[in-house]
């Protein structure tokens, strides 16, 4: 009996299935999700915000004290610069604005993952540092795409889908000018570094260096913000001399914790 034409058969086959089956990995990869979750917040923004009282920009990356930092989408305003962070999960969210990781449940697996205001929280002091705000003049926002569901209650501005412009446009009392929002616009765009996938995988790199760097020497992240810590020792006081970790972003940061 010839196998050759089954042989044949089945090899043709299996050539009809990989591209699918790697297809189907990109969309299942954190990074698909992550671009498809910018794109629908892109899109609503432009929908649902009225493009000459909003000013959007998106996929922002700017030099940071210690790096870069990466904002997805930055929404400019007389009422206010609004700082969006994305995620692009599905399942059951556990999680409070205090906890230093929030909680993903997907029928009886669970997972952890940074808490997004934590994570927000250096994108809004970079900007803060970089055009010169005041915490009234910028607001953190977050908000979840996807098949996803909050278990706990959230602040906010914490929001699902397109319930983060309803956040937006709840804030109502002007604390800038016209002029202050052009010049902001025009100060983000000259700062950032080009988009471009070169800039995304050195952004990248700089995160994991940081992540394995804390790993090796059992280095926390900062309860308030996320963002690096270093030892540091009290000055004054009964606890003279005792030692601590202390953000690294102090004296915008104030977040601390003791050595365990």
């Amino acid at each position: 009996m010839d196998f050759l034409p089954i042989i044949s058969q089945v090899v043709g086959a299996l050539w009809y299935f990989i591209p699918l089956a790697i297809l189907a990995a990109i969309i299942k990869s954190p990074w698909f999700k992550g671009l498809m979750g910018e794109f629908i917040v892109n899109l609503s923004a432009k929908w649902l915000l009225d493009k000459k009282q909003y000013h959007l920009i998106k996929n922002v990356t700017l030099p940071s004290e210690d790096g870069t930092t990466q904002i997805d989408h930055i929404i400019i305003s007389i009422f206010g610069v609004f700082v969006v962070e994305t995620k692009n999960m599905k399942g059951w969210i556990f999680g409070n604005p205090k906890q230093r990781t929030w909680t993903q449940k997907i029928y009886k697996h669970s997972s952890k993952f940074q808490n997004p205001l934590h994570q927000n929280y250096k994108h809004v002091k970079t900007l803060e540092s970089l055009l010169g705000l005041n915490e009234k003049q910028i607001h953190s926002v977050v908000v979840f795409v996807g098949d996803s569901t909050f278990k706990t209650e959230m602040p906010e501005n914490v929001t699902y889908g397109v319930g983060y412009a309803k956040y937006i446009k709840s804030k109502r009392e002007p604390v800038l000018t016209e002029y202050e929002v052009n010049e902001i616009t025009r100060t983000i765009e000259s700062r950032r570094l080009a988009p471009s996938f070169q800039t995304n995988s050195e952004h990248v790199k700089h995160v994991r260096n940081i992540v394995a760097e804390k790993e090796k020497h059992n280095i926390p992240n900062c309860p308030r913000c996320g963002g690096s810590m270093v030892l540091r020792e009290t000055k004054r006081g009964q606890n003279i001399g005792k030692k601590f970790w202390g953000c690294t972003r102090f004296p915008q940061c104030r977040g601390i914790a003791n050595i365990t």
